[in-house]
């Protein structure tokens, strides 16, 4: 690939953001995707009004920038709710209309785009929740479970027209989204470098951080306890809040 050209989706904050300032410091014209694009304050970065879950305006942005050769699907939703025994059963809805069909979404529209474009990549930013059940994470873990499988499926298909897909399992990272959650958190940068890292290697899937890599050790080790163990923390977890 010569220059590059990307699109982030959900590009106005946490990794979105570190995204579009990574990409702009390897010399790249970024795209920075927001449902808000006042809100997009980087510099050197063009503000798209991107709703992923919107068709009209995914169709729009197709139009827009039709000279991507990059699309990072990051944008997401985590409405820390549970899956079954939720104050809010719509919740899950929500998550898997943004995680997945709106991953889905931008992945239909622009692989198009980025065949034309002499195939280009995609990055999916995912989670360790992708990989393993977790409970504390309601809907948003089999939504992040069924962006892997996306993930997979897409590289076949466009395998064809020379588009590279890779997904990305990410740990705890220091965004709005864990401002809940104790512990060490990584720097969003330092995603965004390790992602874009493992995209250039043409890696298929790529853990990103130190906590991604546990995960998955964890798991090849004993993945019953370990996910017995991801279930035991939501109990903890309403125990200390009250949460029902």
């Amino acid at each position: 690939m010569s220059e590059v050209v990307a699109l982030v989706t959900g590009a106005n904050r946490g990794i979105g953001q570190a995204f579009v300032e990574e990409l702009l410091e390897q010399g790249a014209r970024v795209y920075a995707g927001s449902r808000d694009p006042d809100a997009v304050t980087t510099p050197g970065a063009v503000p798209v009004e991107l709703d992923v879950t919107d068709p009209a305006q995914v169709a729009a942005a197709a139009t827009r920038c039709g000279d991507v050769n990059l699309l990072v699907n990051n944008a997401g939703l985590f409405t820390n709710q549970r899956l079954v025994l939720t104050a809010d059963p719509d919740a899950a809805r929500r998550e898997m209309e943004i995680n997945y069909f709106g991953t889905l979404a931008m992945t239909r529209a622009f692989a198009p785009v980025l065949g034309a474009n002499g195939g280009g990549q995609i990055i999916n930013v995912l989670s360790v929740a992708a990989i393993v059940p977790t409970a504390f994470m309601g809907g948003y873990s089999p939504a992040k479970a069924a962006a892997l499988f996306l993930s997979g499926i897409t590289r076949a298909e466009l395998e064809p027209q020379g588009t590279k897909v890779t997904a990305l399992i990410v740990g705890s990272v220091a965004t709005r989204m864990s401002e809940h959650v104790d512990g060490h958190k990584e720097d969003p940068r330092d995603i965004a470098r390790a992602g874009l890292k493992a995209a250039a290697k043409g890696e298929l899937t790529a853990d990103t951080d130190w906590m991604a890599v546990d995960a998955r050790a964890r798991l090849a080790r004993d993945p019953v306890r370990y996910e017995r163990g991801l279930g035991r923390l939501i109990h903890k977890a309403v125990l200390r809040t009250g949460r029902d």
